[in-house]
């Protein structure tokens, strides 16, 4: 449906920096809903080449699915009503929080914390999230294809019970940019489920995938999620943030 699909705009999602359009799919009578992303409606980055967010947004769903890491809703890149853009299946949600800025009393026991803080009034506050099997794939996925945007607000409480992981449209650069809330686990050893499945992708790089990847990313930048594979597998930890970028993005959610 989301490749084929009739395409009909709804409404702007406003709250999104660049155009995001939440729209109505039918095909052979079936519904269903949609975000799309016209390449026609990208803001320049002064880092990213123009008209390449919708690829990545693309590209980084391969990964995810290729390696079995993270759930990212179904991703396409097609035309629409105004013109090729990106397009993703609309995901219902809970209201359960994943990612919030809480005092320290409030803080659940099983949840991580990010960042010391104090609010506006002085007192203090934790930027935190939940630990959750899917939001530490989620994690590594960011990780392997150096997500530069990952807000609280692009983690989501599948109605279906999953955890998904949306706005993926600045990432895979080949320069380290790692930006994201999801920094809890930090120095903590991957699982062998982890490293099989960043394994599995390694290859699949070499082979399929990467071809597939071209398609959307220059051979520089496949090779730099190689290569950040091949690293986070030698190292078997979770990294750090490093000092010479800023490793949260703001705003936060």
């Amino acid at each position: 449906m989301v490749t084929r699909g009739k395409i009909d705009v709804e409404g702007r999602l406003v709250d999104a920096s660049n155009v995001t359009l939440f729209c109505k799919i039918e095909l052979d009578g079936v519904t269903g809903n949609v975000v799309y992303k016209p390449v026609s409606g990208e803001r320049p980055l002064w880092d990213f080449p123009d008209g390449t967010l919708a690829g990545r947004e693309v590209a980084t769903a391969m990964v995810s699915e290729a390696a079995g890491l993270g759930a990212i809703p179904p991703t396409v890149l097609r035309d629409g009503p105004f013109g090729p853009g990106m397009v993703q299946l609309w995901i219902e949600t809970t209201e359960e929080e994943l990612v919030d800025v809480r005092s320290p009393e409030s803080l659940p026991e099983d949840w991580r914390v990010v960042l010391h803080a104090h609010d506006r009034d002085g007192e203090p506050a934790v930027l935190a999230h939940a630990d959750r099997p899917g939001m530490r794939e989620l994690a590594v996925l960011d990780i392997v294809v150096n997500n530069t945007d990952r807000k609280g607000g692009h983690v989501l409480a599948g109605a279906d019970g999953r955890i998904y992981g949306v706005d993926h449209g600045i990432c895979l650069h080949t320069d380290p940019k790692l930006r994201t809330v999801l920094w809890g686990w930090i120095g903590e050893p991957l699982t062998e489920t982890e490293i099989g499945k960043l394994r599995g992708l390694r290859e699949r790089i070499d082979g399929e995938l990467g071809e597939a990847l071209s398609e959307h990313l220059t051979g520089f930048e496949i090779r730099a999620l190689a290569e950040r594979a091949d690293l986070l597998l030698a190292e078997g930890v979770f990294p750090e943030p490093g000092d010479d970028w800023r490793a949260i993005p703001w705003p936060l959610f």
